[in-house]
Parts: C-alpha cells; structure tokens; sequence
C-alpha cells in the first residue's frame, strides 16, 4: 500500500549538518579583498558579449555622471516595489528603478485594465524626468517576473513553466516565446523583464523546479540564448530593443538550483569546476545573446552569500565573463549578507552588486545609509560611478532616454497585444510539444472525438490550477476561471474538440455520472505554489482522493485516462497502476486545447498530434528524497531522463511497486495551516464590519473595519499583518470547503501553535476560533495574552485542542483551523501555524 507520509527530513538540516554533507564536493573559494581581484579558474571561459560598448554612448555616460549628485547616484542603486513608493519619493528620493512583486497591481487591483498600468507607468516616468529640483533626467526602469507570459495581468498568454517546455526539446520555440511574452509586457508600459531563469536544479524537492528547464544544463544552455534573444530582439539585428523587445535578465546567479537537500534560498556546496559544468552553462549563452542584467541569487555557494559573493559577481561575471550590464538583487536579498541589514549593505555593492532591490518601505533608510556610506567613502567613488554607469549603459542601450512616457511608445495600451491570437498559438504549441506519456497500455490513446468521454478531477476545469505559481497572484492561488479572459481549460478544449465530432464530454469532478461513458479522463495533481512554500520534504504525491476516483472508475469497467498537473516528478506509482494511460502535462497555462491535440485523434479518426515530449527530469521510482540525475542514481529512476513514448510505441507498462520507501511517521507530526501561504485545503479569508466575505489573494487588502498586507519577518511576504480600526466584529482566518479530521491531535495533547507579533494591543475582547460549520465551533478569548505581550516583539502561542473541543469544536470535521475575531482596536502579525501534539501549552483547559 502507498504511505502517504510526509517526513521532516528538512528539520535536521542544521548549518553543521550542511558543512559535512558538502565536505568531499567543496574546493577552496578564491579569495580578494574589496580592492583587489582573485586570481579566476581557468575554466570559466572569456566571453564576450555581441552588443559592444558605443565610444559616444559612453561619452554620453561620463558627461551624465559629472552632472549628476552623490544623491541622484545612489539614488539609481535602489529599487522600490509600487506598493511601497509613490511618483512624489521616487522624484525625491532620484530612485532609478521601480518592480512590481508577484500580486502587486496598480491601485491594488488585481482586475486593473492595461490603461492602468500604463498611466502608473507614466506617473513613474515623469517623476524621474522632472528637474524643477535641478537634478539630472534620468528615466526610471520598470522590472516586473513575467516568468511564463506577462502573468501578473489579466488576459495575458500565460504560457507552460519551463519545466514543460524543457520537455519540448525546442530551443527556436523558446525565442518565438520569449518575442510573445515581451510584446505583451510592452503593452503595459513596463521595460523590463525578470526572466529567463537559468536554473539547473537538482534535487526536486524544489519549490522552484517547475521554473527550471532541466536538470541537463546542456538544454539550459541551449535555451538560455534563445530565450534573450526573443525578449530582448538579436543582437545583430533592427529588432533590438525595438517597441516590443525589452530588457531580459538572467537568473538566479548562481546555482539557486543546486542548493543542498533542494532548500529554497540555501546553500550549493560543491566544487568551483561542477559550478561551471552544471550551473553556470546557461549563463554563458545569454551574455553571448547579450542579456543587460543578471539577478544575484539568494541562496550561497559553500556558505557565502551572492548577493556578497565578489568572486563570482565581479572577477568572474563581470570581468572574465565580460557582462557588462548591472546585476540587481533579488526581494531584499541584501539583508542576509554578512555584516548587513535590510537597510544598510555597502558590502553588497562592494562586492558587486548594482542596484539593491529593497521592495518595503524601509528602502528611504536603506538610500540615507547608503548615500553615507558613499560619502564617507566606504562605498568607493569608483565603485559608485561604475554601478551607475552600468545602470544608465543598460537604459541608454534600451532607448529609454529616447523613447518618452511608456504612453507615447509605440505598442504601449495596445490592448490587442494582451492574449493576441498568434501568442496563443505559440503557447498551443508549446502545450502540445510538452506532453510527456508515461503509459499507454492497450495503445489506449488516442481517444476517438465521438466517444462519450467523461471529464473528471479537480483540475479538469480550473484554469488557475493548470497555471501553477506566478498567475496572477504570486503563488498562483485565489484565482478562479473569470480571471483568465480568453483561456481554456484542460475540459474546454476537450468538449470543444468532442462535440465537434458528435460526441459528449460531461464534466463531473468528482466522476459521477448517470450514463455510463465509454472512457474517463482525469485531471489531477499539484495545487498552485511558488517559491519557498513549494519546497517539499519527500517526492510523493498526497493525493489520497485522486487515487481512490481512479480506482472507482477502474472498478467499474471504464478506462481511465490520467493528465497529472505536476511542477516537478512525483512519485505517482498507485496512480499508474489505477491508470490505462497515463500523461504529465505539466502545468501547461492559459491554453488547455493543446491538450486536447494530442490525447485527442482528428475529425477523420487519424492521429492528430503524436507525442514529441520528453523527460528533462528523471522521474522517480519511490518518494524517497533521492537526488537522481544523468551519472547520479541513474537506477533510481521510474522513467530515466529521456523517456517518453510516442503512438508508435506499444510498450505495456507493467504492474509498478507501491511501496513508497517512507517509513511509518509519528501520528504527532505537526500539520501546517500557514506557511507564508494558506496551505491546501484552506485558503486565507476575511469576514469585514459589513459581513462583506473576502477571499484574500493580494498582498494588500482594506474591507470595512480592517486591513491585511503580507509582510516580511524572515523572507518575502512570509507573514500576515491584521489591524482592525474597532469599527465592528471583524474576522479573519483560514477557510475550506472540504473537513479535515484533526481528532489524532486531540488525542495526543494537541494545540494550535502560531507565532504572533503585537504592535497595538487589543481595545476590546479578542477570541482565536475553530469552525466546523452551523452551529459547530468553539472560541477562546486570548485578549489576556495578548494586551500581556511586549509590543513588536514576536512569541510564540500554544491553544490547548482540548479548550476548543470542550467548547463544542468537532475535531474530525474542521472546516477552519484558526480564525481571529475581534469588534475592537487591534494590530497584529501572525506566522507559522499549525497544529502541534504534546505541546506545552500557554492556554491550557485541563
């Protein structure tokens, strides 16, 4: 049987721990001081890139820096997030570039128009052109992560993550996607594109593998140059930097894929020779296609921070590798240098980075000390003159100077650009070309349009879920189908396709159905993430009610059809096994009907599309957190990288082992509630003054009474501040329309665990509640608790199960672990909850 199990293996991952584990892999790290450079490993080749340095550009450079203050310099080093500064400071303040995370909208508006982000665009522009101070006019740049399609706005192309595309084996469509992604960020005024990502991952564990386009950095490597080339236009060519080519970057330098046991912004311990020979690769295509910037990574190489790393941001990228573009930093990645806080960092632009990417309001301290640090001279005039310079190389090569508000640009509220029909084509394709068919016993596929086919699953009508992490909302989630104008689901595109042949496709989630149908297909798998909360401990797949639909339909005679919506491989053995055929189709974006293509024959009953996907991943034989890779534990494999089968294949994928390799886990394993992000199956929900009831799916949110915004404690956005203005009752807490039996931890002396910051203390009773639907619920005051801790600093709260129980709460059919209500004053932070056994408790009721 297959234990769906998930063990803490992370937890003991301690920095000691670390350092052993990497010790035979380690070489020692070249060393240079601020002022001198490390002698560079000979295998780091010299590059060269194709956009030349210009004599008169230059000349055009020096005479901007002699005009300009130490002010207005530093002021080019910082970047600020649209939440957090207005058109007045970054005039003020003479701040060069402007971001808007993953979430942020113009206005905070998730449904703002392209009009919207235009006329925002233009407010930014020209504040930074106004010099009635007597400054210099110096553009502003905008960055946005439009990592599959311009996917933080409504109606855009959101093409597969690049872990499908990896499978296509087609570096020209990655240049014809890149050309698409960039037409439809010009329409919204934005210059610049924080893409692609180079990463090579190792381990699958990954929170970020979907965003990687193979554990092969050959295929990194071929796609990396293509994919500048479609963002930014060829080199060699009128179309660089035209009106629809814009500014690519490449990133996370380096080896944010290869950090130890896949942890998220951790460390890569390995040799400086398979940081070149594996990591690096792709790299070295995009200098060679000319990309302007480069993102520092968080993570480190055995032990160092990039974001402070000078052997690798100036002796080897910009020095032997010849970038002659600006590195930016990643979401207050500067924070975690040594020696450094998120609001003073010289050794980040000592060591090489040139614009500090500090997205919270604590970037107007950030500027004051590192406008000190330069005068006072720790930050070099040398070094000061050459971040900027960088910085203004890269606007004046993109035209900025030249091209006028984003309003005046050639493709700039072109709304036809936003989900155009020919960039739908390329993604139809792309979804196509993906598709990787792991079984097809009987040669059960393709399937005859005319057929009674049932739909089924939880993913076969749910545009947000085939979209995965980064659509929309930074982790992919609160979404619904009317956010995606013009996109079709995976069951769209099949009762499109169907019907037009004469036959029926009925969609039933939970596959249920009155007729019987002549085969079922079932879409299923990975809910929506991004980075850090979709790190895993293990590679298995908890999808105890997928597999039982499975066997339901199985049981009854009816042949069963898998597509598994997957951003890395899962161990997904039970549900081969409950499978005729069986496809990972990724998470293939806004355009479903490329499924459809291939799963489906033609009018006339012939193949349509044949399979052409293939595995850049090897796909694991157990959930065991194995790394496996080409040369590493080949033998581990279920399916080697590689595979994939084609209509011409008639091969019988036999019976598959079900053990899962996990070892039994303690029934006292804490379950997480929120962890940066409401974890499946409850969503974060707000309940206002006016009983107005809000999903919540942005990062800043006002109702009726009180205000939510997603703040930073450790990393980005990890936490949740509440204030309640004492207008009326206000709740807010996580919600699921499906039960969860948490009576296991009652048993075994459970609480609920969060930790909680309190800035203002509570005006009125505060109760911490648990629902399990009408008149099933129980609350417990903990306003005590809280008008006793110390203002703004953070502890640590345990909740006896056995209160809430005694209060009437059933623990085995919870519908909401944790809400807060209060009709006072409050202002709150909580992080991290779950639901712990054998906790002590600080409210205990015997």
């Amino acid at each position: 049987m297959k234990k769906r199990i998930l063990l803490g293996v992370i937890s003991g991952l301690i920095a000691g721990g670390l350092g052993g584990c990497g010790e035979q892999k380690m070489a020692a790290e070249p060393q240079a001081t601020d002022a001198t450079a490390a002698q560079v490993n000979d295998a780091w080749p010299e590059l060269a890139s194709p956009i030349a340095q210009d004599a008169a550009m230059e000349a055009r450079i020096t005479e901007l820096l002699d005009k300009m203050s130490i002010e207005e310099k530093v002021g080019q080093l910082v970047q600020v997030e649209i939440r957090s500064a207005t058109p007045e400071e970054v005039k003020q303040y003479h701040i060069g570039s402007i971001l808007n995370g993953g979430g942020a909208f113009p206005g905070d508006d998730k449904h703002a128009s392209v009009a919207d982000w235009v006329a925002l665009a233009d407010s930014y522009y020209e504040a930074t052109m106004d010099t009635s101070d007597g400054g210099v006019a110096i553009p502003v740049i905008w960055g946005t992560d439009a990592v599959h399609g311009h996917n933080n706005v409504i109606g855009a192309t959101l093409f597969p993550h690049n872990i499908a595309l990896g499978a296509t084996h087609n570096p020209e469509l990655m240049r014809q996607v890149g050309a698409a992604t960039a037409a439809e960020v010009s329409a919204t005024g934005i210059d610049w594109i924080f893409a692609p990502t180079l990463a090579v991952v190792r381990d699958d564990r990954w929170g970020r593998t979907y965003e990687s386009y193979s554990e092969d950095p050959a295929v990194v490597r071929d796609y990396a140059g293509k994919l500048v080339a479609g963002l930014q236009g060829a080199p060699d060519s009128d179309e660089l930097f035209n009106g629809k080519h814009l500014v690519a970057t490449a990133k996370h330098f380096l080896a944010d894929g290869g950090t130890e046991n896949g942890i998220d912004r951790g460390d890569a311990i390995m040799s400086e020779e398979e940081l070149i020979e594996i990591h690096a690769q792709g790299y070295f295509t995009a200098i060679e296609a000319g990309v302007q910037t480069v993102m520092a990574s968080f993570s480190s190489w055995n032990g160092k921070k990039m974001h402070g790393h000078k052997y690798l941001m100036t002796d080897v990228l910009k020095e032997r590798l010849g970038f002659d573009g600006f590195i930016v930093g990643d979401w207050a990645g500067h924070q975690f240098v040594s020696g450094c806080s998120n609001v003073s960092c010289p050794q980040a632009i000592n060591a090489g980075l040139d614009m500090f990417m500090a997205p919270d309001p604590s970037w107007k301290e950030l500027y004051k000390n590192t406008l000190a640090q330069a005068k006072s001279g720790e930050i070099s005039a040398e070094r000061l003159n050459d971040a900027v310079r960088r910085i203004l190389r890269v606007k004046l090569r993109a035209g900025l100077f030249e091209a006028g508000a984003p309003s005046e640009r050639a493709y700039a509220g072109d709304e036809s650009l936003i989900g155009a029909p020919e960039h739908r084509a390329i993604a139809r394709q792309a979804v196509r070309e993906s598709l990787v068919l792991l079984k097809n016993n009987d040669n059960l596929l393709p399937l005859a349009r005319n057929q009674r086919i049932l739909v089924a699953g939880d993913g076969a009508d749910n545009i947000g879920k085939q979209s995965g992490g980064w659509s929309i909302t930074w982790q992919g989630t609160g979404n619904q189908n009317s956010d995606f104008p013009g996109a079709t689901s995976i069951y769209g595109g099949i009762a499109k396709a169907v019907e037009s042949a004469g036959g029926t496709a009925e969609l039933s989630v939970d596959g249920r159905f009155e007729q019987k149908p002549d085969v079922a297909i079932v879409v299923f798998g990975e809910d929506p993430y991004a980075e850090m909360q979709g790190d895993v401990s293990n590679l298995d797949y908890p999808g105890e009610s997928d597999l039982a639909l499975l066997k339901r339909l199985r049981a009854q005679g009816i042949p069963v059809v898998s597509l598994f919506i997957t951003g890395r491989p899962l161990w997904v053995n039970p549900e081969l096994n409950a499978s005729d055929a069986f496809v990972a189709i990724w998470q293939p974006g806004t355009e479903g009907e490329g499924v459809a293509d291939v799963i489906l024959r033609d009018a006339e009953g012939q193949v349509n599309h044949d399979f052409t996907g293939k595995l850049t991943f090897s796909w694991p034989n157990d959930a065991q957190p194995t790394v496996r890779n080409p040369g590493e534990n080949e033998a581990l494999a279920q399916f080697n990288y590689g595979y994939g089968l084609s209509y011409a294949d008639s091969e019988q994928l036999a019976m598959l082992s079900e053990e899962s390799g996990l070892s039994e886990a303690d029934t006292k394993e804490a379950l997480a509630v929120f962890n940066g992000r409401a974890l499946d199956p409850w969503s974060f929900q707000v309940t206002d003054v006016g009983n107005n009831h809000s999903v919540i799916s942005s990062s800043v949110a006002k109702l009726q009474g009180i205000s939510v915004q997603s703040v930073d404690r450790n990393v980005q956005e990890d936490s949740r501040r509440l204030q309640w203005s004492g207008e009326g009752n206000a709740i807010a807490g996580f919600f699921a329309n499906s039960r969860t039996d948490l009576s296991a931890y009652l048993a075994n002396q459970g609480a609920l665990v969060f930790d909680v910051k309190v800035d203002a203390a509570p005006s009125d009773a505060v109760n911490l509640g648990i629902n399990c639907g009408m008149e099933c619920g129980a609350e417990q005051s903990i306003t005590e608790l809280l008008k006793g801790a110390t203002p703004g600093e953070w502890k640590t709260v345990a909740v006896d199960l056995q209160c809430l129980a005694k209060g009437g709460a059933k623990l085995d059919m919870v519908l909401s672990p944790f809400y807060v209500r209060t009709a006072g004053a409050l202002d709150v932070t909580i992080h991290d909850i779950h639901i712990a056994a054998n906790a002590e408790t600080d409210i205990s009721c015997g």
